[in-house]
């Protein structure tokens, strides 16, 4: 059955943890990202995957950097201000190749912030001042969400004691647009279309966190989303639109330890959580889902990050397969970044000080063209000369699919989770 909304408890006191936009995301048992989370990525894509920007460090000091990634090879343009950037601050790369710099005034504690837009001018930096946000106190914490699906707006939510306000922060006629309260506390962020008008957003009420909708185009009405059982907090992580695949996190199968599973927009089909993506005193966060698989979700590649005692490596696996394949990282590696084409060549980030702006291309093995119980197969991959050859690319990625309408999401079925932990 579907499972109706739940309300927001007025008398549910502030749990006290900060909201970092990461922390919910990046739990999981037995790992180092358990009670602390995976440390934040090390820079960030648009959704196309035409830019990324970072905080790059020159000696002690912060400065904002942009990269280029759609020409015939990647490159970096530093955009440093009058002053070195201080602990908070956040960038975001916009579609037009500017990009968003959000500044906490005063310390990322203090109730006013601060958005511009840089670009280059010659030898220096071009700052538009786009305006600011004050919250109404010390216990608020504003963050900006990941880049919309158009690159021409950005977002960012206000996460106070007991409700969430959603803003505009970018895109907007008159500089940051309010849009939306949203009852609860906030965390995660996930694009459910490629219009930029599902947002997806995990909402702690009456000590529970479930996933909600947020739709930006009615006034930003709320619906759930992922609701598994009454006594579990649910998660979504990553969402692609073209198939409609999600990735989620829940500890609806095993009360008080997380479980990565997956799920299917507009699907009757229960969510699943596969045996193979628990991996003891270890993180495993994905951050990447193959697009323009649209009607076999099953085999869409998924990239994850898998943090251990032994530093970062990363993982790929598919709904149809059994196990996950775990690669070595390429030297650099901006972890947790990464963006696949189409045909299912994985493109990382990378910065090393011989190659300080590189992209890494993983091609998984060829024998992940394994059978999976249900006749499903995974697609043919690119081809490769070894399951863990990577090698340097000044090539752009693969155009995505084109825009499909947005529709409002049913939400995630409610079923008995024994026979979901699967093998």
């Amino acid at each position: 059955m579907t499972m109706c909304a739940i309300e927001p408890s007025t008398g549910h006191s502030d749990t006290g943890h900060a909201d970092t936009g990461h922390e919910d995301r990046t739990e999981n048992e037995g790992g180092p990202g358990r009670g602390g989370g995976t440390p934040a990525p090390g820079c960030v894509l648009t959704a196309d995957g035409s830019y990324a920007a970072r905080l790059a460090l020159a000696g002690d000091s912060l400065f904002p950097e942009r990269w280029t990634l759609d020409g015939p090879e990647p490159y970096a343009v530093p955009l440093p201000g009058g002053r070195p950037e201080e602990p908070g601050t956040e960038v975001q790369p916009m579609g037009d190749g500017r990009v968003l710099l959000h500044r906490p005034v005063g310390g990322p504690h203090h109730g006013r912030h601060t958005f511009s837009l840089l670009y280059p001018t010659g030898p220096g930096t071009g700052e538009l001042s786009l305006g600011a946000v004050a919250c109404p106190d010390e216990e608020t914490r504003l963050r900006l969400l990941p880049p919309a699906p158009c690159g021409r707006r950005a977002y960012a939510v206000a996460v106070g004691p007991r409700s969430t306000a959603l803003w505009l922060v970018a895109g907007g006629a008159f500089g940051p647009e309010r849009l939306a309260e949203i009852p609860g506390r906030c965390s995660g962020g996930v694009w459910l279309d490629r219009t930029g008008r599902m947002l997806a957003l995990d909402r702690e009420t009456g000590g529970r966190t479930k996933s909600v909708v947020v739709d930006l185009e009615r006034g930003g009405e709320v619906s759930p989303l992922l609701q598994l059982a009454p006594e579990s907090d649910d998660r979504v992580l990553l969402a692609d639109p073209d198939s409609g695949l999600l990735l989620i996190r829940s500890d609806a199968p095993s009360p008080g330890r997380t479980r990565l599973g997956w799920g299917v927009l507009g699907s009757t089909l229960p969510v699943r959580f596969p045996e193979c993506l628990r991996l003891p005193d270890c993180a495993v966060t994905p951050f990447a889902i193959q697009p323009g698989q649209v009607l076999t979700p099953e085999n869409c590649a998924v990239a994850l990050r898998i943090d251990g005692a032994l530093g970062s490596w990363v993982g790929v696996w598919r709904p149809a397969l059994r196990q996950v394949r775990h690669l070595p990282a390429p030297e650099g590696w901006l972890a947790g970044t990464g963006l696949w084409t189409a045909d299912g060549v994985l493109r990382l980030p990378c910065a090393t000080p011989a190659v300080p702006c590189a992209v890494a291309l993983l091609y998984p093995p060829a024998s992940e063209r394994q059978r999976e119980g249900g006749g499903l197969h995974a697609p043919t991959e690119a081809a490769s000369p070894a399951s863990t050859d990577r090698t340097v690319s000044t090539g752009a990625a693969a155009p995505r699919s084109a825009a499909t309408p947005a529709v409002r999401p049913v939400p995630l079925q409610q079923a008995p989770l024994g026979p979901l932990v699967t093998k």
